[in-house]
């Protein structure tokens, strides 16, 4: 495991998920060089798919913009290291967003 800690900027995942993403991605760090951003994201992503169900994302990088709708209770942005780590899970259409 790697000594240094996450910093969540943004999520509405429940707090034992938000801990799981925070632990793959520190065992994908220490499975994966930290340039190889591909890796370490299908390593979350099949993490999550196995643990939650089918259907989440993971994007990994020093620098990128996204946009993106996911489901409720699903999205996780955080950095650890030098890397940000943005984890969702697909909102299946646009009736899923929450109304208002």
């Amino acid at each position: 495991m790697l000594e240094g800690k996450a910093c969540v900027e943004d999520t509405d995942m429940p707090v034992k998920m938000q801990m799981q993403a925070m632990a793959a991605a520190s065992q994908a760090l220490d499975l994966y060089d930290v340039f190889d951003c591909r890796s370490i994201a299908a390593h979350i992503k099949k993490e999550f798919d196995m643990r939650y169900g089918g259907g989440w994302q993971c994007v990994v990088g020093s620098n990128f913009g996204c946009f993106f709708t996911h489901s409720k209770g699903s999205f996780i942005y955080f950095t650890l290291e030098s890397l940000s780590f943005l984890i969702f899970k697909g909102a299946s259409s646009p009736s899923s967003l929450p109304k208002g």
